[in-house]
């Protein structure tokens, strides 16, 4: 684990610690995330608690041919209930993400500077959002860190059932269009399970993004 100064730098992802921790420290400014992010590092941390990075092995990922898009979720979508926008409201996108309950966490790992950051990202093109709407009201979204090949997602939110699910998709199939190569989904959880993302070796990912930016 290194404790990180002012230096724009990372060490290699392969001397993280087993947790995938590589780093504490340093600042969220524009420069060194996108830095982080052409690394395979991302920042993860709650309030209170110092700037810590991570490289997690396994990673969790979704390769694009391999989307599970459900009997029930296609009934939906040809239903039209929701709308999906791209960028269109990026700050409300990841303040719902900050603000969302979510079932077993007891607060949010998004700061209110990390919300700056990502915003900066976002002005520079950067970070990007998905937005769902229901009836004009913002009812889902997502948002990532865009790596020209690769997207790496960050958090989603839903305020209604499958909101999330849409943006999810809706990604994806924009992600196939423009021939990009993997949607990072970081660490495992079920839901993305769901949806068809599995875990790969970092050696591998490191690879696949070595070769994509």
């Amino acid at each position: 684990m290194f404790y990180l100064s002012e230096d724009l730098f990372f060490p290699s992802v392969h001397l993280a610690h087993s947790s995938g921790i590589i780093g504490i420290g340093g600042d969220l400014s524009p420069e060194r995330l996108q830095l982080a992010y052409k690394s395979g590092i991302f920042p993860w941390f709650e309030d209170a608690e110092p700037i810590t990075w991570w490289s997690p092995n396994p990673r969790m990922v979704l390769f694009l041919d391999e989307l599970i898009v459900s009997k029930s979720m296609r009934n939906i979508l040809n239903r039209n209930i929701f709308k999906v926008t791209f960028n269109q409201n990026f700050r409300e996108v990841i303040s719902n993400c900050q603000n969302v309950k979510r079932d077993g966490q007891n607060g949010t790992w998004i700061t209110n500077d990390m919300i700056e950051a990502y915003c900066k990202l976002h002005e520079l093109g950067i970070a990007k959002s998905v937005e769902v709407w229901q009836d004009d009201i913002l009812v889902g979204g997502l948002y990532g860190v865009d790596l020209g090949h690769v997207f790496c997602g960050e958090s989603m939110f839903s305020l209604v059932s499958n909101a999330s699910k849409v943006a999810f998709i809706a990604l994806v199939n924009q992600l196939k269009k423009e021939n990009y190569k993997l949607l990072d989904c970081q660490v495992y959880n079920s839901h993305l399970e769901s949806l068809g993302c599995r875990e790969i070796e970092r050696e591998e990912f490191m690879a696949i993004l070595k070769n994509s930016i």
